[in-house]
């Protein structure tokens, strides 16, 4: 079941089957990264509220918090106090160079071996067609009305790792 979160009157879609493999909160992290290299949140698009987060996904603040608070941690969003939080810039950029880094370590020693044990050319694999994503892409969100958000500065949570601000 996909749901949908605003921000500042964006739309957040995101699917809310969360799975016992790994932490919501983690689960969470990697949603916004997939939304961000997906170019679905761009660098300064604002990400919905820790409360509205929460209300929409039946998710505990402090679950979302924690998962706000990794992307802030690896500088992918930045905390603007009484905004909210935004999509850092470079975001997409410093996503994209891991992400490739990642493929040529991991992924791509065993494609190449292989290409190599069925002989395929360069010709051959280039002549093939790229099929479907594999990874599902966010659906497209329910009416505008279905979800709101709180005004602008309005987030109860947004400095709460921030006692001494």
């Amino acid at each position: 079941m996909t749901y949908s979160a605003t921000a500042h009157g964006s739309e957040f879609p995101m699917d809310a089957n969360w799975n016992d493999s790994q932490p919501i909160y983690r689960q969470l992290r990697d949603r916004v990264v997939a939304m961000i290299l997906e170019g679905a949140l761009k660098e300064g698009d604002a990400l919905p509220s820790v409360r509205n987060v929460a209300a929409d996904f039946r998710l505990n603040p402090l679950t979302v918090l924690k998962g706000y608070q990794q992307l802030v941690d690896e500088q992918l969003v930045e905390k603007r106090r009484g905004r909210g939080m935004y999509v850092a810039e470079g975001a997409q950029r410093a996503l994209l160079k891991g992400e490739r880094q990642k493929f040529l370590e991991d992924d791509w020693p065993r494609v190449h071996a292989t290409i190599q044990r069925l002989g395929l050319s360069a010709a051959e694999l280039l002549a093939v067609p790229p099929a479907a994503s594999p990874e599902p892409r966010p659906a497209p969100p329910p009416a505008a009305d279905a979800m709101r958000r709180d005004p602008p500065g309005n987030d109860d949570y947004a400095d709460f790792d921030e006692p001494n601000a």
